[in-house]
């Protein structure tokens, strides 16, 4: 095999030389052409506040429901709400309740004494509201309420009273009786409105 001449090697060089090349500048192109595939920034987007207004505290009451319902005693509401709302908690108007002497739409008072009447009662017709059944004079016999000796129902059948307020009386004048009928405004829940119903119905002789 004969050697190549000096012409040809030269030759043969300058196309090796020319392929490299043209390799190496397709590589540079691609590198300057293509952009790389950008990185995505964790960015940090802020979250709105969602501002939640704190409704007001529900304010609660006692009242002390009694007469024609079938759970009567003292019953916890949230101001605003009605006789319908009290009656449903002392578990409902019996049969005998006289629908046409209450009203259930009436909004009830902290410490208010609710009295359901019945049917054919004799005492005057009553509208719910913050007071006793009115006390029946023709049972008193022309004789006021004795404070420092009356009984718990006895002191219950006085208007604006109840059961709470009764006993508050009878724990009041076991340390201090009663000198005047005026000292019953110390009793806690009898103020002005409260003792102006009483003061003709009551004594302490």
């Amino acid at each position: 095999m004969s050697s190549f001449t000096k012409g040809e090697q030269i030759v043969m060089l300058l196309i090796v030389l020319i392929v490299v090349s043209s390799l190496g500048y397709k590589f540079l192109i691609q590198d300057l052409l293509i952009p790389e595939e950008p990185t995505l920034a964790l960015v940090d987007i802020p979250q709105t506040q969602t501002s939640i207004d704190t409704a007001e505290d529900d304010i609660i009451i006692m009242v002390h429901i009694s007469g024609q319902v079938y759970s009567p005693g003292l019953i916890e509401l949230v101001q605003g709400d009605r006789v319908i709302d009290a009656v449903e908690l002392a578990g409902g108007l019996t049969k005998e309740a006289d629908l046409d002497r209450i009203n259930l739409a009436k909004k009830v008072e902290d410490e208010e004494k609710i009295y359901v009447p019945r049917i054919g009662e004799s005492n005057e017709p009553v509208e719910l509201q913050t007071s006793n059944p009115r006390v029946d004079n023709n049972d008193l016999k022309g004789n006021n309420i004795n404070i420092n000796t009356a009984t718990l129902d006895e002191l219950d059948s006085l208007p604006g009273v109840g059961k709470v307020i009764a006993q508050r009386i009878i724990d009041y004048r076991s340390t201090s009786p009663f000198k005047t009928i005026d000292d019953l405004k110390n009793v806690s829940g009898i103020g002005d409105k409260i003792f102006s119903g009483l003061k003709d119905l009551i004594s302490v002789k």
